[in-house]
């Protein structure tokens, strides 16, 4: 299995460890403008990404989830991967189903961009 395939199905069961290992130790993260994690960009190395990412995903929703994730391909060991975000917002309640695209950059087995 891919590397991207593997760290997707990491998150999703909920191994983050397994998801951050796959994280060279100096990946530089961003997350979209507008997106609310944005406020931390870059994230430099798995430990920001884990704290100011991932951490604030799991405190801020009763449930989130990846869907419909299909990888594509691409040069300079690139993978674009296209899904959603299925989940629910603990303050406001709301529940939400966004499309997303993720950019991802590779170099020897891990993911040194997103």
């Amino acid at each position: 299995m891919d590397v991207i395939a593997t760290l997707y199905k990491d998150f999703s069961s909920g191994d983050i460890p397994g998801a951050v290992a796959l994280m060279d130790e100096n990946i530089i993260w961003n997350e979209a403008e507008g997106n609310t994690y944005a406020d931390g960009n870059p994230y430099v190395g798995p430990d920001a990404v884990l704290k100011g990412v991932f951490a604030r995903i799991g405190a801020d929703n009763e449930y989130f989830k990846l869907e419909d994730i299909q990888r594509h391909e691409m040069s300079n060991n690139q993978v674009l991967a296209t899904l959603r975000y299925i989940g629910k917002n603990k303050n406001t309640g709301k529940e939400y189903n966004f499309q997303a695209a993720h950019l991802w950059t590779l170099k020897d087995g891990k993911v040194i961009a997103f």
